[in-house]
């Protein structure tokens, strides 16, 4: 899909993005350092990305800890088969130092060495398998790990956000920004 993606939905920048798009790709830039590709593409829709923006940001401010947020969001760029997503947050977690076992049983979709965030990898399947009726013995091994069903509805709201993204991103073929090669 590559070239034809990329002919539908080129990287965009603040100079070359809708109006309502420049202030969050400056935004984007200035809190990473760079533009990432991902971002420069959904600019196409100032509302797509400024929704995105927005969700991730409430995702970021849950009770639920960097790393069980990351394995919400891993999870799901796994499952939809999003490499940039994927390498994105191997990165983050690498960053929050997070154990190199952990990041690759993520990777590779498989059961994860510490339990608590297996529950929620668990959980997230569940609730997608579902569409989120999560069935009472899924919710219950989840609630068993220490969360809380505040805890299950802040990762709904994970999987609302990073559903979009990675559907996006996949949609517009977003490239892996050198920055996050080694994490491909």
């Amino acid at each position: 899909m590559s070239g034809i993606a990329t002919q539908h939905f080129p990287d965009l920048t603040p100079e070359t993005a809708p109006a309502a798009s420049r202030r969050s790709l400056e935004g984007v830039a200035h809190h990473l350092g760079y533009l990432p590709s991902a971002a420069a593409r959904l600019a196409q829709s100032p509302q797509l990305l400024d929704g995105f923006l927005k969700l991730t940001a409430l995702f970021d401010a849950t009770e639920l800890d960097p790393v069980v947020r990351e394995t919400v969001v891993l999870t799901i760029a796994t499952r939809n088969g999003c490499h940039v997503c994927v390498a994105m947050h191997t990165a983050q977690l690498t960053r929050l130092a997070a154990d190199p076992d952990l990041i690759a049983a993520l990777r590779a979709q498989q059961p994860l060495p510490d339990a608590r965030l297996e529950a929620v990898r668990r959980f997230v399947h569940s609730a997608l398998d579902h569409t989120g009726a999560v069935p009472e013995p899924d919710l219950a091994a989840f609630l068993t790990h220490g969360f809380t069903p505040r805890n299950a509805l802040e990762i709904v709201l994970g999987i609302g956000a990073y559903t979009l993204s990675t559907f996006a991103n996949r949609l517009t073929d977003a490239p892996v920004d050198p920055q996050l090669a080694p994490y491909a």
